[in-house]
């Protein structure tokens, strides 16, 4: 068994870890059990009932929640002519086409997400092994490959979250800060699990929620029913 220092085992003594809460008690909870001194990040757990070995079973998709993330996004821009204005203008940190590749070739990565136009594919492709490990690649289906270039870039600054099921079936992903409380931290999870329902395969069979759990950065996970969040989901 795990050994935990005194503040966790005080921020978890009115916390059941054998119940499932209700939505709203668990957001709740993880609030009033953070209790480290930075502003802690709360993210969600969503097993589902999907095997993701399977491409028509694999959920993968974007949301930009209501209330954003609440931290500074750093977003590179892949793309050429008029559109590097656009993303400029839209508030991208760094913008650029061969000369923005060969940076990052060069070992620079201070950008937390990554968007290209369509026709940059080709060269971003150069440095796919470098921003595939580490989850920057651009990509259709989460709407960062995109002519829309100012549109993705506002969007990401905004707090635009993307996620992919890992291979257990797992979903993870950030609804904001212990600082934003529980009603706004309800509000993000809410526009996750619509957009998660919304990306169900067809070819998912039983239960597609199956679990769900909240923890902030340093406090303990919570176990939430599923049937809370559908209904709170709609």
């Amino acid at each position: 068994m795990p050994k935990h220092g005194k503040k966790f085992n005080n921020a978890v003594k009115d916390v059941d870890l054998s119940v499932k809460y209700t939505v709203d008690e668990g957001v709740g909870l993880v609030v009033k059990a953070a209790y480290a001194k930075f502003d802690e990040t709360v993210d969600v757990a969503l097993n589902l009932g999907v095997d993701p070995k399977y491409s028509d079973q694999m959920v993968r998709g974007a949301v930009s929640l209501p209330n954003g993330l609440g931290k500074d996004v750093r977003v590179a821009a892949f793309c050429r002519g008029d559109k590097e204005a656009e993303a400029k203008a839209a508030g991208a940190d760094a913008v650029g086409a061969e000369d923005l590749v060969a940076k990052v070739k060069e070992g620079w990565l201070e950008f937390d997400k990554a968007v290209a136009t369509p026709d940059m594919m080709a060269l971003v492709g150069q440095i796919g092994r470098i921003l595939g490990p580490r989850g920057l690649m651009p990509n259709a289906k989460t709407g960062t490959v995109t002519p829309n270039i100012g549109e993705a870039v506002k969007q990401l600054k905004a707090g635009r979250v993307e996620f992919k099921v890992d291979k257990a079936g797992v979903l993870h992903a950030p609804i904001g800060k212990v600082s934003f409380g529980a009603q706004k931290l309800l509000e993000n999870l809410t526009a996750l699990v619509d957009q998660v329902m919304r990306l169900k395969p067809s070819s998912a069979k039983g239960s597609y929620l199956k679990a769900v759990a909240v923890a902030s950065t340093m406090g303990p996970g919570i176990k939430i029913d599923p049937s809370t969040v559908l209904k709170m989901a709609g």
